[in-house]
This record gives C-alpha cells, structure tokens and sequence, in this order.
C-alpha cells in the first residue's frame, strides 16, 4: 500500500478534496494507495517519514528538507481533467518510480 499526505491551509476542505481525488483517479490506474489529510501547519519532518508521498496543495515552505516525493495538487480542486490530469500523470509516474 502506498501512502500519501495531502495537506491544505486549513486542512478541512481542499486537502480532503485532493485525498478522495488522489485515491479515486489512482484506483482506477491500478493502484493501491491510502491518502490522509492534514493543516499545513501540522506538518513535521516526523509526521512527512511515514508517507511515500506528500500532495500539498501548493509547495510548502518547511523548515526542514522534505526527502519524499513533493506532487503540488493545487490543480485537482478545480474538477476540469485538463487541469488535473498533468497532475495525477505526474503522480504516476512517481508511484512508478517507488516500485511498490
């Protein structure tokens, strides 16, 4: 199973929004992910080493180095395919690349 982190301002609707997305579109793919979201401000270098991939709405500024992959979702939230499909293909071919 591959896990992702999702992560918004407040944690409560766009980042929940990307989660759902995340998992429906990569089930469709093939595969077999869990996605958790969270408040921007919650995030701790702790909390980013159990996740194989982190989905932020748009990139964090962090006051440590981020050592998973980093996959901006921003664009999900506006529900039109040209928009987020770049962004689920970008996300691919990261789980691609994580051989799980």
């Amino acid at each position: 199973m591959i896990k992702i982190l999702a992560a918004c301002g407040a944690g409560i609707n766009s980042s929940h929004q990307i989660k759902d997305a995340i998992e429906e579109e990569m089930k469709k793919r093939g595969y077999q992910v869990t996605a958790d979201a969270v408040m921007i401000k919650d995030i701790t270098e702790e909390l980013v080493s159990k996740y194989d991939v982190f989905t932020p709405i748009s990139k964090p500024d962090c006051s440590f180095e981020i050592k998973i992959p980093i996959v901006e979702a921003g664009p999900i939230l506006y529900r039109m395919p040209m928009m987020s499909k770049p962004v689920f293909d970008e996300l691919e071919i990261v789980l691609k690349k994580l051989n799980k």
